[in-house]
């Protein structure tokens, strides 16, 4: 075997910078009882909870590289539902930190998610138009809801009414559906713009909708089959028609009127608190509106003051308050508007036990803000800004990094600061305001400075400890696109877009003190290059010899360094070079261009070496491992690529950023690596002594491409039942479950062939199974629940004849499965009923199945039927030994009690449900 090179694989590290995504929302999520404390917000393709008192990160959920598009927390605070884009909804346990289950429901990004009223079930809605409610205990999805005919914007459960789910849709109609016949029975067409937003409030009694205008519609819902009719019927503004309902909805959806919101802009978010009392609502513009649903005694009071304010007549006024009409004004009232520093991108209320408010938004600007408004003001009530996470991240795209020469410190520059990095923790330790674009970033050796360029050609000196800048240099006319330094470190060279490239050396010169004080460092200006084209890149040999300068005639163009005078021109790129950089030996130059390719040079003759077709879109940085010929390469598709600039090979693909990958540095060690992207995220990564082999790793890329595209299709379709609508889609993971029955079956076939004798199958014996039952059992439950349907839908048909043969032994001798081989049969005979009925060889199997599950069923009802009841009486043993009343009057005469006492107790100590 002959030699082969091993190289060394980098591993992520970690993400940072960001702090909030701006593409998911945000919600207050409960830890150890604390209230109002937690938000649980998306950073790109992970979940960040943060503690908005201390400004500190918590807890931390991941999943895969996909955004996530949608959070939303259970009821109990138990559970966190997240959406992705690739239409998966994960749940994972606030306590554990854990994923618990996942629903891979839809085809497209997850647009909203919803919990009922315990947290049992779950309806979410994606941009594939359909609706998908999942059981929570069951893990597995219960019916999909197709009929909008654009992206779902947002569904809810309702709380009076079980098993109904509302939905809206930017086909501008919103839907009522009943999940026990997967039907939608009332559809609300009255919009004739995009519906972005519903809610239900106080109850069910109000629905609220938002549109493109500036008003919210408001409907009221009042029962059907309710006996005792509200005695005050909401009139719509202006009219007093009644809409006739549909004998089939078991409410009545009446038009109550609009609000009209003081901001401009459609209505983009639409949050209720948790008990629907307050609303808010917020546009394009920066604020937040907050209107609050009174109760039915508060609206009657409202109504009988303004009632006597408008009669003259004492007549009138004696009349009794319940024979006139509630209007929205009586039932709705607006509170004070929360002014937001920046515009907003998603918020979440929180109403305390206290009357206090709290609203926590997100910003486009990498930003999350908490307020808190008191509702115990009855006017002129002011907001207040609790605590603000903004010094975390940039407030815009970082879009330069570099490293530090003790590899300790990484400083990145974005639209308005440079921020200053350790590189063990990922804290920020300094942030210094430029107040400009910054397009470049360079330590100055002994990296207490770092030298910025800007968008305007100013070149600025950062002082590192204090975080200031000390001086201000008009570099250049237009963009300084490029710093680096001599190979001595006595100066540097800049190239911008003014055509020049400039060298420069530093200076230390007396400071603001005196010539006796501290003296500060500066650079004084030694010589210029004027050229024909703008400057994109500027590179320094290792000896010192040559200087090498990109132009944005696609050229690359290497002049000696002492004399300047031209040596060599490197041409063959489509489109301008915008990065290169040159190998420690002097010998190798990369170029990396806007043609998608990265070029090898040779510095002795300027021949090409190789062209490789390296990325899928503009090649925006190639940086040297130093003293090596190996390179780091990323561009706007989003990857990070590691090459051999000697064998001319890629050597493995990071997992890079989800948007565009703006820059990279490698640190002067080479064991880091680090860069930012437009997702917002500085991802560092660092050298492990694992070794990498060049096949091993192609092979994995290739079988990763090779499972990212279904072998069966997308589509789950059975020949007779052409409406079959699964409320999951397929997936690898359902795919490896049906390659697994299929194994099962004819291993435990060749197996039974020998007679059950012999040594154990190699498969059987990994499964840790004795027998072929057992194997069979095994591979069932090690299916995930999500996927199973899918699954058993992959089998032919012989397979499911199989399967259904070993029922009968398998549901005599396993009865603790009895609930996984109920929903096995029941699926098996609903898509495959009519083959099955017509083969009458499988009549005598159906009836030993039908026989056997009705006895298992039977007995695990019994059993827990048995033990509920015993649970029961255990309770009335306790009860009885502590002395309680077990007759229900007197139970309800010590609840009442318990209150009274609670309440009172309340009264006379402070009690704060919402911790600051």
């Amino acid at each position: 075997m002959g030699l082969t090179k091993q190289y060394l694989a980098y591993k992520p590290v970690s993400s940072f910078n960001i702090i909030a995504s701006a593409r998911a929302n945000i919600s207050f999520v409960t830890i150890s009882n604390a209230v109002g404390r937690y938000v649980v917000v998306a950073a790109a393709e992970k979940v960040f909870i943060w503690d908005m008192r201390i400004g500190e990160k918590v807890v931390e959920f991941v999943r895969d590289k996909q955004e996530v598009t949608f959070l939303r927390t259970c009821p109990d605070h138990k559970l966190l539902a997240v959406g992705y884009s690739d239409g998966v909804v994960e749940l994972f346990s606030i306590e554990s930190k854990q994923s618990v289950c996942s629903f891979a429901s839809h085809r497209s990004a997850i647009s909203a998610i919803h919990f009922d009223l315990l947290g049992l079930k779950l309806v979410s809605g994606g941009l594939d138009n359909d609706l998908v409610v999942s059981d929570v205990v069951a893990q597995t999805g219960k019916c999909r809801l197709t009929g909008h005919t654009a992206p779902i914007t947002q569904c809810c459960f309702m709380q009076r009414f079980q098993d109904v789910v509302v939905s809206s849709s930017k086909d501008t109609q919103i839907k009522f559906w009943n999940i026990e016949t997967q039907c939608c029975f009332k559809t609300i067409v009255d919009h004739r713009t995009e519906v972005w937003g519903i809610v239900l409030m106080r109850n069910d009694d109000f629905l609220v909708c938002a549109t493109a205008d500036t008003q919210l519609s408001v409907y009221k819902i009042t029962s059907s089959t309710d006996a005792n009719q509200p005695v005050q019927p909401v009139v719509a503004a202006g009219s007093e028609h009644l809409e006739e309902e549909s004998t089939v909805s078991p409410f009545r959806c009446t038009a109550a009127g609009s609000i009209q919101r003081a901001g401009h802009g459609r209505t983009i978010n639409l949050v209720a608190d948790g008990n629907g009392q307050v609303l808010g609502c917020h546009g394009t513009d920066r604020k937040i509106e907050l209107f609050y649903f009174c109760s039915q005694e508060e609206s009657m009071k409202k109504l009988t003051k303004r009632m006597k304010k408008l009669d003259t007549n004492k007549q009138n006024a004696e009349e009794p308050a319940s024979g006139r009409q509630l209007t929205l004004s009586d039932e709705i009232k607006r509170l004070t508007t929360i002014p937001t520093p920046e515009k907003v991108k998603s918020f979440d209320l929180l109403l305390g036990s206290r009357n206090e408010l709290r609203i926590c938004c997100t910003f486009m600007k990498n930003l999350v803000q908490l307020f808190s408004l008191d509702l115990n003001v009855k006017k002129d009530a002011e907001p207040e800004t609790l605590y603000t996470l903004q010094k975390q991240g940039h407030p815009s795209e970082a879009r330069t990094v570099s490293f530090s020469s003790d590899n300790l410190a990484i400083a990145s520059g974005s639209a308005e600061s440079v921020k200053l990095w350790s590189r063990a923790s990922q804290t920020v330790l300094r942030t210094v305001e430029t107040g400009g674009y910054v397009v470049s970033t360079c330590f100055v050796p002994g990296d207490r400075h770092v030298l910025v360029g800007l968008k305007t050609g100013q070149l600025l000196v950062v002082d590192v400890v204090p975080g200031e800048v000390i001086e201000c240099i008009e570099a250049h006319e237009k963009e300084l696109w490029s710093i680096v330094l001599t190979p001595n470190k006595h100066g540097c060279v800049t190239g911008g877009g003014d055509t020049t490239v400039k060298f420069w050396s530093f200076e230390l010169i007396a400071g603001s003190d005196g010539p006796d004080g501290p003296k500060v460092l500066s650079l004084l200006h030694k010589n210029t290059l004027k050229l024909e084209e703008t400057v994109l890149s500027v590179r320094i040999s290792q000896n010192g010899k040559y200087v090498a300068v990109a132009l944005l005639d696609t050229t690359v163009k290497i002049f000696f360094m002492d004399s300047l005078k031209f040596y060599l021109s490197l041409y063959g790129h489509k489109l301008p070079v915008v990065t290169m950089d040159i190998s420690y030996d002097s010998t190798l130059i990369i170029t990396g261009s806007a043609d998608r390719t990265i070029k090898i040079w040779g510095m002795d003759f300027g021949d090409c070496h190789r062209s490789l077709l390296a990325h899928d879109n503009t090649v925006t940085t190639v940086q040297f491992i130093p003293n090596t010929h190996m390179f780091f390469s990323c561009a706007k598709d989003g990857k990070l690529q590691q090459w051999d600039a000697d064998s001319f090979l890629k050597i493995v693909t990071l997992s890079g950023h989800l948007g565009e990958a703006h820059a990279l540095a490698v640190s002067p060690n080479g064991k880091y690596v680090v860069s930012c992207g437009s997702d917002r995220t500085l991802r560092l990564y660092h050298r492990t002594e694992e070794p990498l082999v060049l096949q091993d790793v192609q092979e994995e890329e290739r079988e990763e491409l090779e499972n990212a595209t279904l072998a069966t299709g997308e589509e789950s379709t059975v020949p007779g039942l052409p409406g079959l609508r699964l409320p999951s889609k397929k997936t690898i993971g359902s795919e490896k479950g049906a390659e697994n029955i299929l194994e099962c079956l004819e291993v435990s076939k060749q197996y039974e062939e020998k007679g059950g004798k012999g040594p154990l199958p190699p498969l059987m014996f990994a499964y840790s199974a004795t027998n072929v039952d057992e194997f069979l059992l095994t591979v069932l439950s090690r299916i995930r629940a999500s996927d199973l349907e899918e699954s058993l839908l992959l089998l032919p048909f012989s397979a499911v004849c199989e399967l259904l043969e070993r029922v009968p032994k398998l549901t005599i001798e396993r009865k603790d499965h009895t609930e996984l081989i109920c929903k096995v049969v029941l699926f098996l005979f609903r898509v495959h009923q009519k083959p099955i009925v017509n083969n009458q060889v499988l009549l005598p199997v159906i009836q030993k199945v039908v026989q056997t599950l009705q006895t298992a069923v039977e007995e695990l009802r019994d059993m827990v039927g048995t033990n509920y009841h015993a649970a029961q009486m255990l309770q009335r043993e306790l009860e009885e030994n502590d002395g309680c009343v077990l007759f229900r009057d007197a139970t309800k005469q010590r609840i009442q009690r318990d209150r009274r006492r609670k309440r009172r107790e309340a009264s006379k100590r402070k009690f704060l449900q919402v911790i600051k």
